[in-house]
């Protein structure tokens, strides 16, 4: 049975593209599921997952507790807003107290870049990041390259634009570190004040100049 070659999902940064494809290749199998008429399958079944959201989300939060309900697992969610957090509990005796229960996985979304790789050097369970600060979201960015892989057949130099905000976009440095990993070729645009000063150290172009870089890509995002 292929497995990853990493234990927890924390960023791009540590996957190969071995990793990428092997998900992608359940992604296909578990995009079936969703098409049938009773839309569960009980891959996840008898396993429990926390949603540890120490920041509002809407989308992701909903995304991660469908997938988790549609795959048989049983789903505690947990929001900072109304927890022990507000009265000084620290992030380790929250997740603590939250894995005493037999909580075999968990996923956290967290205001602050690397929170979700301490957490997994102090507490013994499978960490997914659903977004760290400005640092990554690498779920989001796997969902991005799946659906232009599916689109394009192969990313293998394609041209792949990314517009607006990368300077305070998680999603934008995951996206790139994927698609560099899977062969695209990757350029980045907006106004000088919101692209970061050391971009091109990950491999990319950068441009101010939003048609010309819409002439030259395959793809926006």
């Amino acid at each position: 049975m292929n497995k990853l070659s990493v234990r927890h999902l924390i960023g791009i940064r540590g996957l190969c593209e071995n990793d990428i494809e092997l998900i992608f290749q359940a992604a296909k199998e578990f995009k079936e599921v969703i098409n049938r008429p009773i839309k569960k399958v009980p891959s996840l079944r008898d396993l429990t997952i926390a949603n540890l959201f120490f920041e509002n989300s809407t989308r992701t939060r909903l995304s991660f507790e469908l997938a988790q309900k549609r795959l048989s697992a049983d789903v505690v969610s947990f929001s900072a807003g109304s927890s022990s957090v507000k009265k000084g509990e620290t992030l380790v005796d929250t997740v603590n107290n939250i894995l005493a229960m037999k909580v075999d996985l968990v996923v956290m979304r967290h205001p602050h870049p690397g929170a979700p790789q301490f957490l997994a050097n102090k507490v013994d369970t499978i960490i997914v990041n659903a977004g760290d600060g400005t640092h990554e979201h690498p779920t989001q960015a796997l969902l991005d390259a799946f659906s232009l892989q599916e689109k394009l057949g192969t990313l293998v130099n394609k041209n792949i634009a990314i517009i607006g905000d990368i300077r305070h976009s998680r999603v934008a440095i995951s996206n790139i570190l994927c698609l560099k990993l899977l062969g695209a070729n990757v350029r980045v645009c907006g106004p000088k004040t919101l692209i970061p000063k050391h971009i091109q150290s990950m491999g990319v172009t950068v441009s101010h100049n939003l048609d010309e870089t819409l002439a030259w890509c395959d793809v926006a995002n």
